[in-house]
C-alpha cells in the first residue's frame, strides 16, 4: 500500500499561525509613513511582497501592484497604491526602504514584483534576496515555494487560499482576510529566512547569499 502523497502529507501538517491582526499597519497618511519609514529604516532584513488585481481577460494588462507588503520581525506594513494619492504617499517610503543598500529584502518569486515596482513606480529595488531560489536543497531544480518552505523547514501548513488570491487587491478598503493574508507573505518570507540562516539544511553546505540583486 502506497503512503500518502506529498499534498495529502502536508495536509496532514498542523497549521502555520501566521501574523496577528493587531501587528499589521495598512500605512494611509503622512504620519502613519513617516512611522513606517522609521521602523523599517532600522531592521536589517525585512520580508517583503506585493498583490496585484488579477486579470481574467485574454491581453488585458495587469495595473498592478496594488498592495505591497513589508514585514519586520514583529510588524507587517500594508503600501495601498491604488490611486495616485496613495502611492504618492506609499512612495515617501518605498522608494528610500527598497532601494537601501542596508536592507535586505527577502521574499518569494519576486522577479515580476520588482519589474511591476520599476514600471510602476520608478523604483529599483536593491540588495534583494529571492528565497524561491536561495532556500533551495542541493540538486533542486524547481523554485520553492513559501508553501513548500513552511512544510519542510517548520513543520507546519500555510494555508494559500486561491479566493483570496484572486480577489480585488485594488479595492480602497480590503477585507480582514486579505489584509492577514498579505501581511503574512511577507512576514513568514522573513521567519523563514531568519531560521534557514540560524539552522542550514545539512545536505547544503552553502551559505546564503551575501550578495544580492
Amino acid at each position: 500500500m502506497s503512503g500518502p502523497s506529498v499534498a495529502e502529507s502536508d495536509e496532514l501538517l498542523p497549521p502555520y499561525e501566521g501574523i496577528r491582526l493587531a501587528d499589521v499597519r495598512i500605512v494611509r497618511t503622512p504620519v502613519e509613513a513617516a512611522a513606517a519609514l522609521a521602523a523599517l529604516s532600522q531592521a536589517d532584513v525585512i520580508g517583503f511582497d506585493t498583490e496585484s488585481k488579477p486579470t481574467f481577460s485574454k491581453g488585458e494588462v495587469s495595473t498592478g501592484p496594488h498592495l505591497v507588503q513589508l514585514a519586520t520581525d514583529d510588524i507587517a506594513y500594508l503600501f495601498q497604491i491604488g490611486s495616485a494619492a496613495s502611492a504618492q504617499t506609499a512612495l515617501e517610503v518605498l522608494k528610500p526602504v527598497l532601494e537601501s543598500e542596508s536592507i535586505l529584502k527577502v521574499g518569494f518569486g519576486l522577479g515580476d514584483d520588482l519589474k511591476r515596482l520599476r514600471s510602476k513606480l520608478g523604483i529599483d529595488a536593491r540588495k534583494v534576496l529571492d528565497l524561491a531560489t536561495a532556500m533551495r536543497r542541493r540538486g533542486e531544480r524547481n523554485t520553492l515555494g513559501a508553501k513548500t518552505a513552511v512544510a519542510r523547514f517548520f513543520g507546519q501548513r500555510l494555508q494559500k487560499s486561491r479566493r483570496i488570491t484572486t480577489t480585488n487587491w485594488a479595492l480602497p478598503q480590503l477585507s480582514d482576510k486579505q489584509v492577514l493574508y498579505a501581511a503574512d507573505d511577507a512576514h513568514v518570507a522573513l521567519r523563514l529566512y531568519r531560521h534557514w540562516l540560524a539552522n542550514p539544511p545539512a545536505d547544503d553546505t552553502s551559505l546564503p547569499p551575501r550578495r544580492a540583486s
